[in-house]
């Protein structure tokens, strides 16, 4: 049954003018009526999920209308398992710190999935808030979950103190003013470390944003910034890269520790013998780690490769048995990294060509094949066919000088190793 909500505003007042823009109005929270724009939100089921829009300054006071709009919209449409409760709209050019932090708890407690549009900046708290809507529902797909449509800013700084607040306080004793600043900018920078970790965010995120000037924004513009932040971009496509570009990329991204790409080497593994040798990277493992058992009996004496029926009901088997063994949904490829002169390989990678989202890796370890260190965002895997450096969303020029971004597609544009597969026989030479 369709939802009808009728449209709840909330009011704050607002705390500063922003330049060029004259008086604000307060900040704004309302539901959006099924009229409204959807944009790339097509699906059905998202459609008819709730959709609110949050303007203008956040001020004190906002998270608690904002949770008594959510428990309204509880009553009114009751979740469905494995489902955002809403999505939200967020344009803001930030405001109180402590606001924005309780804001985007509420977006995670309440399973609220938090949007930037193209034509809208989020700034400052409001960007600290974008980081709790990061809700992927069950069995999430692009870009129903996504949070930033390229075009759409979003910026960290650091966080200041109000002196009129604090003058306020301190009256004309400048000990008690030092003292109470002191102890705001403890609160702030303890605030700020507990959310980051409580959002998953690496221990860099505090640390590199409170050691930054105020006066200057950190833009969310780079494929490893949307990763390490838990968001993605909407309106991100394949990258124009051939498919062998890409597999790199995805072992690079799955690894602990990503190599250069320069240092790179890409081979194709032919399609008709992939899972056969695949097979013989876990024979490889086995003999390695001198193993002895029936598996281990038969891949030594080659009795299930007399047939490609028996070689793809094995690997089969072995994946339904929990064996690191790819899915193959495309081309295949191995990716070796030359360090020092001496070539290593790390990852095994398939792809499919039509879908950007559907690709399948293992790393090679020292006794055989292993799951990937690092797994992509669920609602965005397509992340991973780029490199962590390439620019997904760039920022406003500056008034200055134009700043020189690093495009998609030319920062990868060098050419990667390519590698001749060695055969079993030419293994047995």
């Amino acid at each position: 049954m369709r939802i009808v909500l009728a449209i709840l505003v909330l009011t704050v007042i607002c705390i500063a003018p922003v330049p060029g823009t004259g008086e604000l109005r307060a900040a704004t929270i309302v539901s959006l009526t099924a009229s409204a724009p959807t944009t790339l939100f097509s699906r059905t089921v998202a459609v008819e999920s709730p959709r609110l829009r949050l303007t203008g300054m956040i001020e004190s006071g906002d998270a608690e209308r904002l949770r008594e709009l959510l428990d309204k919209l509880r009553e009114l449409a009751p979740q469905r398992s494995g489902m955002p409760l809403a999505t939200i709209e967020l344009s803001s050019v930030g405001g109180d710190l402590s606001e924005g932090v309780r804001i985007g708890e509420l977006l995670r407690n309440y399973r609220v999935v938090a949007v930037v549009r193209k034509q809208d900046l989020c700034l400052s708290a409001c960007a600290l808030a974008l980081l709790g809507g990061n809700t992927v529902r069950t069995g999430g797909a692009y870009p129903f979950d996504c949070n930033v449509e390229v075009g759409g800013k979003v910026a960290f700084h650091n966080f200041f103190l109000d002196r009129s607040h604090l003058r306020r306080l301190t009256s004309d004793d400048p000990i008690a003013s030092r003292l109470q600043g002191f102890a705001d900018g403890r609160s702030g920078a303890a605030m700020l470390i507990k959310y980051a970790a409580d959002m998953g965010l690496p221990p860099s995120f505090a640390a590199n944003l409170m050691a930054r000037p105020v006066e200057e924004f950190q833009y969310v513009e780079t494929i490893g910034e949307f990763l390490a932040l838990n968001l993605c971009p909407i309106g991100l496509e394949r990258p124009r890269l051939p498919l062998s570009h890409q597999a790199a990329n995805v072992c690079n991204n799955s690894l602990a520790t990503p190599a250069p790409l320069s240092s790179v080497i890409v081979g194709q593994i032919e399609p008709p013998r992939v899972r056969q040798y695949m097979l013989e990277r876990v024979q490889d493992g086995l003999n390695a780690a001198r193993a002895r058992g029936k598996l281990a009996d038969q891949l030594a004496t080659w009795s299930v490769m007399r047939s490609k029926e028996e070689v793809e009901r094995l690997y089969d088997d072995l994946r339904a048995a929990g064996v690191a063994l790819p899915e193959i949904v495309g081309q295949t490829f191995e990716v070796a990294v030359n360090e020092a002169g001496r070539v290593r390989v790390a990852c095994y990678v398939s792809l499919s060509s039509t879908d950007p989202d559907r690709y399948e890796v293992v790393l090679q370890g020292t006794r055989g094949l292993t799951e990937a260190v690092r797994k992509p965002p669920a609602n965005a895997r397509r992340l991973f066919l780029y490199d962590r450096q390439a620019v997904a969303n760039r920022r406003p020029p500056s008034d200055d000088a134009e700043r020189v971004v690093i495009d998609i597609e030319d920062r990868q544009t060098s050419p990667l190793g390519s590698r001749q597969l060695p055969t079993r026989d030419a293994l047995r030479r």
